[in-house]
């Protein structure tokens, strides 16, 4: 699994011209999957992303958690996010999982923060044409890969 996380103002997700979903404070995580992801990449992904630690506490330092401020989450799944660029100019997508793995993967992992979060999580729709507003605040952009846990 591959996530982009950004920490927004505000995210918003319109599906033919019509607001699907939105947020205030919190993240916007960006997610693609590998077929060979599985429930221990949810897991420790899920784990790490209710925990990190970028948002301001009261000295202005980041130091809390989306959990700890109470921000909501965006979960959009992007199977771009796995592009292979090596060859040519045209991006190759055959490390992204078919659909067939990557919507019960992508429920899971949605499932999996609601658990965490205590709260509803906001989605895209798996496999729509989307418009995503992203506020980033400050600009806070994080990129993690279970398949390399740095």
């Amino acid at each position: 699994m591959r996530a982009v996380i950004q920490r927004v103002t505000r995210a918003s997700v319109t599906i033919e011209e019509k607001l699907y979903s939105e947020i205030g404070p919190g993240l916007m995580v960006l997610v693609g999957f590998e077929e060979t992801d599985n429930s221990e990449d949810i897991e420790w992904l899920s784990n790490k992303i209710v925990q990190l630690r970028i948002f301001n506490d009261s000295n202005s330092v980041m130091n809390l958690s989306v959990n700890e401020t109470g921000g909501d989450i965006l979960v959009v799944s992007q199977f771009t996010l796995h592009a292979k660029t090596k060859k040519g100019n045209r991006p190759s997508y055959i490390n992204a999982a078919n659909p067939e793995i990557a919507v019960p993967l992508y429920k899971s992992f949605v499932g999996k923060l609601q658990e965490l979060m205590e709260k509803k999580i906001q989605t895209g729709e798996f496999g729509a044409m989307m418009q995503c507003e992203i506020i980033n605040d400050g600009p806070v952009t994080i990129i993690i890969d279970t398949k390399n846990k740095e």
